[in-house]
């Protein structure tokens, strides 16, 4: 909880892929590639620019409306696999290990 105590904040080695508030947990911020993130956002209202991050690398995704669980589900799973992806080769075999 680097921010505040009602923001937790999920990394992979140390680096950020999602965040959510605890206090008011209506949605989350989840990175994402860039071309990825406009598509998102054009084609799901529940998908917006995320507040207060990097709005070309972030998304922040509402819980309410009509995504299915399992489609959030999938972009969490985008979001680490992107930040794992873009680590040094030797932190991802570091990881394979864990």
């Amino acid at each position: 909880m680097p921010f505040d105590e009602n923001t937790l904040v999920f990394k992979v080695l140390g680096k950020m892929f999602a965040l959510t508030n605890l206090e008011n947990f209506e949605y989350t911020n989840l990175k994402c590639n860039p071309e990825k993130a406009m598509v998102l956002r054009e084609n799901h209202t529940e998908v917006s620019p995320a507040w207060h991050m990097n709005k070309k690398h972030w998304n922040s995704v509402s819980f309410e409306g009509d995504l299915s669980d399992k489609q959030i589900e999938q972009w969490i799973e985008d979001s680490y696999n992107l930040v794992v992806k873009n680590m040094p080769k030797k932190l991802q075999l570091e990881l394979e290990k864990l």
